[in-house]
C-alpha cells in the first residue's frame, strides 16, 4: 500500500545528522508520513514548512525526531509528525513503532524549532 508524506531533503539531512548524531545502530531518517494508507490514486501532499520540534528515545533501539508541519505536530490520524531517526533493526527493531514511542513514552522538546527541507512524496 503506497504512503504519502515527505521526503527529507539531503542537505536537511545531513545536517540533522551533525545535531543529532544517531545513538543507534542504523541510521533511517528519510522521510515524514502523513497517511500510511494511502490509496494509489492519492496524490503526494502539497509542500509545507517543516522544523523539529522534539525528540524520544526509548534508551532499548528507537530514536526519533518530532516535526511540526505548517506549525502542527498532530497528523490526522491523530498520531504525530515524526522522522524516525535512528534504530537497532539487529534487536528485531522497526521503524513503525515509533508512533508507539511517541504517544507512550512522550517526547522532550528541543529549545528551539529546528527549520528542516522536506519533498512532497509518495512511497
Amino acid at each position: 500500500m503506497p504512503v504519502t508524506g515527505w521526503k527529507l531533503a539531503p542537505a536537511s539531512r545531513e545536517f540533522l545528522v551533525d545535531i543529532f548524531p544517531p545513538r543507534w545502530r542504523d541510521l533511517v531518517g528519510d522521510h515524514v508520513t502523513l497517511n500510511a494508507q494511502a490509496s494509489r490514486r492519492d496524490p503526494p501532499p502539497p509542500a509545507a514548512d517543516a522544523a523539529v520540534i522534539g525528540h524520544a528515545d526509548d534508551g532499548e533501539g528507537l530514536e526519533a525526531l518530532v516535526v511540526a508541519i505548517n506549525g502542527r505536530a498532530d497528523r490526522p490520524d491523530g498520531s504525530i509528525f515524526h522522522i524516525t531517526w535512528s534504530l537497532d533493526r539487529e534487536n528485531g527493531r522497526k521503524a513503525s513503532e515509533s508512533n508507539a514511542l511517541i504517544a507512550e513514552g512522550g517526547w522532550r522538546p528541543l529549545a528551539a524549532p529546528i527549520a528542516i527541507e522536506l519533498m512532497p512524496a509518495r512511497f
